[in-house]
């Protein structure tokens, strides 16, 4: 299946590019050769293949959201701006409806 050629300086326009013509004239076989390439890709035979959203599996590399037991609620509020009652208090960001 033989893809339709597609002019760089009208896909430079698009992008809202100034290409000169010498930049076209680099761009424009490398464009081809990138679609090329897809247009093998879309050949495989990828029906046996489950889809994935990432190529290796990821972990969460977050940790558990748990206060710290070694640590008195005193010092763990102690590098807070203000405090009171044993909270951290913030400023008003709703205004009055």
């Amino acid at each position: 299946m033989s893809q339709p050629a597609i002019d760089v300086r009208y896909v430079a326009n698009l992008a809202r590019l100034e290409l000169s013509d010498e930049e076209i004239n680099t761009f424009q076989p490398q464009l081809e050769a990138i679609l090329k390439h897809v247009e093998t890709l879309s050949q495989l035979d990828v029906s046996g293949i489950e889809p994935t959203s990432y190529p290796a599996p990821v972990f969460d590399r977050m940790r558990d959201d748990e206060p710290h037991e070694s640590l008195p609620p005193e010092a763990v509020l102690q590098n807070a701006p203000d405090r009171a009652q044993g909270q951290i208090r913030v400023p008003k960001v709703v205004a009055d409806a």
